[in-house]
């Protein structure tokens, strides 16, 4: 895609961790339920519990926040110790915090509920390490289908999730209890026996050591704007339409639950379904145009949840949010480490991810109170100033690149 440093990546990786692809993508259908567990009962449970209809959505903030908190240290343990270890410690983590969220839920203590959920949160930054493992155990020429294969497992969540939260939220008395008890299940089932399949990898040096750059000099780049812009943005529109949707629909609205988890487990389904063809999306159009679909799709999505609010419109809205999120967040995820060097990566996904969680926390934490003081149509409308702002990154990049040609 040019412009990028993937000739000085100097690492051969042993084909037999290929494998880790797919388990990676099993492991993430059983870790991933943390995500739509929280977003399909996160707010609700939140205006249960919490002292103001203003909070409900904090708990789904903080789950956010809690990834954005952790992604840096996370990260930089990883390179210390590797990536195993913290996948298992993570893993260990979260089921202590799905324990606890289910007793908060219990007590009725809001302040230990959203506690809960913030380490939720900071474990979810390990499992978003889980596409960048599963890049660094393929070839170089299939990062990008290594990453969409990873996401295939948020499909499998999708469902799997939701139907959790609602099948067991009468288990252990009150209301959603046992929805958190499902979710500790859930992980137990990911981390404890499906994580033993997965293998290290040592990327072994050929032999030309290049001095790693500041992070300044990494983002004098324009490539890497647009790759991490790809996912701030993705995440930042899909996460203020997203979190307030289920307070819309059910509270505001009045449409059952039923509808409310169809409505989120379609969302979260179209987030990855189309995982199964963005490589030949990629070939067809390359990275930047998979990029431009997915803000096409914002833009529909947009455009059909402002037309009404009937049980249609927001599932056309939500399905189109999801594929929008799919194709941009994947475009940027593959273009991103044609911007670093492997002596790089830890820093560089680090710090990538920290700006995705901090965007998306703080539009999970604005979405309910933008819901409840300026309305649903509006809240939608201010997402297009996002989508302009990543047009004009992609064009000012794919300018430069013309003026670079030109000049040779």
């Amino acid at each position: 895609m040019g412009g990028g440093l993937r000739g000085s990546r100097g690492a051969s990786v042993s084909q037999s961790v290929e494998k880790n692809v797919w388990v990676l993508a099993v492991v993430l259908a059983f870790a991933n339920c943390a995500a739509p567990i929280i977003v399909f009962v996160g707010s609700i449970v939140g205006g249960l519990l919490a002292p103001s209809d203003g909070l409900a959505t904090l708990p789904v903030a903080l789950f956010v926040v809690g990834a954005a908190t952790s992604a840096i240290p996370s990260a930089l343990l990883m390179k210390r110790i590797g990536r195993k270890k913290v996948f298992w410690g993570a893993g260990a983590l979260a089921v202590v915090a799905a324990i606890a969220a289910a007793q908060s839920v219990g007590s009725g203590i809001f302040v230990w509920y959203c506690a809960a959920v913030f380490v939720l949160g900071m474990t979810n930054a390990v499992v978003q390490q889980f596409r960048f493992a599963a890049m660094e155990s393929v070839s170089p020429d299939k990062m990008t289908e290594a990453a969409s294969r990873v996401l295939l497992g948020g499909v499998v969540a999708a469902f799997l999730g939701p139907e959790l939260a609602l099948s067991f939220k009468d288990l252990g008395g009150n209301e959603y209890v046992g929805s958190f008890y499902a979710l500790a299940g859930a992980l137990c089932v990911a981390w404890f026996f499906l994580l033993v399949g997965y293998k290290e990898v040592v990327l072994v040096p050929s032999g030309v050591e290049i001095e790693a750059r500041s992070i300044g000099q990494i983002f004098s780049q324009p490539l890497i704007w647009v790759a991490v812009m790809a996912g701030v943005i993705a995440f930042g529109v899909m996460s203020l339409i997203m979190t307030a949707t289920p307070v819309s629909m059910h509270v505001l609205n009045d449409y059952s639950l039923e509808d409310t988890k169809w409505v989120i487990q379609s969302h979260i389904a179209a987030m990855f379904i189309p995982s199964l063809f963005t490589p030949i999306v990629v070939r067809w159009v390359g990275l930047v145009g998979m990029m431009g679909l997915g803000l096409f799709a914002f833009t529909l999505a947009i455009i059909i949840g402002w037309w009404d609010q009937h049980l249609l419109h927001y599932w056309f809205a939500l399905v189109l949010l999801g594929v929008g999120w799919n194709f941009l967040f994947i475009g940027g995820t593959a273009l991103l480490p044609q911007g670093y060097t492997d002596g790089e990566r830890f820093k560089m996904q680090a710090t990538n991810d920290v700006c995705v969680f901090v965007v998306q926390a703080l539009v999970s934490m604005l979405s309910g109170w933008l819901l409840y003081s300026v309305g649903w149509k509006i809240l939608l409308l201010m997402c297009l100033p996002l989508i302009v702002i990543q047009i004009l990154i992609i064009a000012y990049w794919k300018r430069g690149l013309s003026a670079q040609h030109k000049a040779l």
